[in-house]
């Protein structure tokens, strides 16, 4: 499965951005998909997920702010980022685990401007 994530962009704190991630086959079968991000020197953390079932986990320091969805007929995921934050700049990669392997998008990078 390729994933194609887009959306990312230059961004004043309090504004918003849309991600995208596109697959190239069906995301019906995916156990999760999620959106991960990364800072230079930092470890890739979890920023939001969504199960097969429609459950969705986030993080705690985008709770109330970030929102993650999906169109299985278009076989994108989104991650809608309201009021962001500074803190929130880094490279967002898409990940799709689908029976038991991962795969992961290109990144697509975010900057927000305080």
């Amino acid at each position: 499965v390729q994933l194609q994530a887009s959306g990312g962009g230059l961004v004043q704190a309090g504004g918003s951005l849309r991600l995208s991630c596109a697959a190239s086959r069906s995301i019906s079968s995916a156990t999760v998909m999620a959106w991960y991000r990364q800072t230079p020197g930092n470890d890739r953390e979890l920023v939001a997920e969504i199960y097969s079932g429609g459950s969705t986990n986030y993080a705690d320091s985008v709770k109330g702010r970030f929102t993650i969805s999906r169109d299985v007929a278009k076989r994108t995921v989104y991650l809608q980022m309201n009021s962001l934050k500074p803190e929130d700049t880094a490279v967002y990669y898409c990940h799709s685990n689908q029976f038991f392997v991962n795969y992961w998008g290109q990144g697509t990078k975010v900057t927000v401007s305080s």
